[in-house]
């Protein structure tokens, strides 16, 4: 049954459309600060890291090496999911919200100061691993605590435009994707020395400014009018026993979004590193990522708003369909040697397909969780997904594509298998759009088996 949450219901303030546009506001802040830091780190670990950080290794396995450190921070993302959704659940969404986005912004600022090996020897790459760290503890808990407090501003003031309101803080990926793009590529074009001297360090001492931005949104927002709600409540237990008691929509929402993040990555950092081996220069794959990343700023809240009205899962579906049929061509596209064909690639596999499938990822993994223990839920999940279907997959591919001793092949079966793994669990989830999110201990979708 659809909910009318517009209206003014007792204990609860009275929708106010600026809160909703500054949370909207901060949301998209806070991804771009997320998504800049995680695509930066990608792109420099592929073009530089192996040499600066890991110096005593063969070309391949710095390479390797670098990314490795890129999954280090994806490991820690679930633990940051449990002790931020922890306290968001407990203590508040905006609070946490302000400490995620501080250490993000730190972290990536203090890489940008880091020593390299040739000046502090093994403890740079143990230096590196360890700010990687308290990234990914801080993104674990950013994009829960960001997207609750849209969706459940949204469900306040416009509950049946969930899946569009959400999409400004999933349009922080395709975001920061240029803004990291567009600063790399200046950089990388500075002489080859100067790039790996000092260029380097240019795009992390800059996430200091998205960081002032976003912390002088996020301090005007308002807390979760859903979350004020339920404060009064007395909990019976802390809110990671209560979605373990019943584990099962933690795992299908987890399942869910690995496609998106397998997509993702392979398409953005992997294929940074893996274009460049094929000849491509690099201003050419940064202008072909650029491009992808422009179109899903379109087909995002197409997308979005398109699940509003016919459903979370047929989008999601036809996003994952359209990932695994266009992994083998995109990939063909990609090995062709043209940049026009490369940048034709990632648009269609990244900027369309992978977004599809994205867009409304958000609203629907806010929807399986009741708001007394959605962040913690909603962390987890997504979480999860990004440690399997991101932290892991630059990993894979480029160890197998070494093994193999070149050809896409690996990679195109990646792109199949995280998009026939989220087409699966959306066959499996009930659809959830129409759902009211008042609930405070209990959502619809934890309820008998989600068809």
């Amino acid at each position: 049954m659809q909910s009318s949450p517009s209206a003014t219901q007792p204990g609860r303030p009275a929708p106010d459309p600026r809160q909703l546009r500054r949370v909207a506001a901060s949301g998209l802040l806070g991804t771009t600060v997320e998504f800049y830091d995680f695509l930066v780190y990608g792109t420099v670990a592929a073009l530089v890291f192996g040499d600066l950080f890991f110096p005593r290794a063969d070309p391949a396995v710095g390479t390797v090496a670098a990314f490795g450190t890129f999954a280090a921070g994806y490991l820690a993302r679930p633990l940051g999911g449990i002790v931020f959704g922890h306290f968001g659940d407990r203590l508040g969404r905006k609070s946490m919200m302000l400490l995620t986005m501080v250490l993000m912004g730190a972290g990536s600022f203090l890489i940008g100061l880091l020593p390299t090996y040739d000046a502090i020897g093994v403890w740079a790459p143990v230096l590196l691993v360890a700010l990687r760290v308290v990234q990914g503890l801080a993104i674990g808990g950013e994009w829960g605590g960001a997207m609750l407090m849209v969706v459940e501003h949204a469900e306040h003031a416009q509950g049946s435009r969930r899946g569009l309101w959400s999409s400004f803080t999933q349009l922080g990926a395709p975001l920061g994707s240029v803004l990291s793009a567009g600063v790399v590529t200046l950089v990388a074009a500075l002489p080859d020395e100067q790039f790996r001297s000092w260029g380097w360090r240019v795009p992390f001492l800059l996430s200091i400014v998205l960081l002032a931005v976003g912390l002088f949104v996020r301090l005007r927002v308002a807390e979760s009018p859903l979350f004020a709600q339920v404060r009064r409540e007395p909990a019976d237990r802390p809110p990671i026993l209560e979605v373990l008691r019943r584990p099962k929509p933690v795992l299908l929402a987890a399942c869910v979004g690995i496609g998106a993040f397998t997509a993702q990555s392979l398409l953005t950092s992997f294929m940074i590193s893996y274009a460049v081996d094929q000849g491509y220069t690099r201003p050419q794959v940064l202008t072909a990522v650029t491009v992808a990343s422009c179109v899903a700023l379109a087909v995002l809240p197409a997308a979005s708003a398109l699940s509003d009205r016919v459903g979370r899962r047929p989008v999601v579906l036809a996003g994952a369909v359209a990932s695994a049929a266009l992994a083998f061509p995109v990939l063909a596209l990609v090995d062709s040697g043209s940049p026009g064909l490369l940048i034709l690639a990632l648009a269609l596999g990244h900027g369309v397909a992978q977004s599809t499938m994205y867009g409304p990822l958000g609203a629907l993994l806010t929807e399986m969780f009741g708001t007394r223990v959605r962040y913690t839920g909603a962390s987890l999940g997504y979480q999860g997904a990004t440690l399997i279907g991101a932290g892991f997959s630059p990993l894979i591919a480029g160890s197998l594509v070494a093994s193999a001793g070149g050809g896409s092949t690996p990679v195109s079966l990646l792109l199949c298998a995280g998009a026939a793994i989220t087409a699966l669990t959306v066959w499996r989830l009930r659809e959830t759009h129409t759902d009211a999110l008042d609930s405070p201990a209990t959502a619809p979708a934890l309820e008998g088996t989600p068809r």
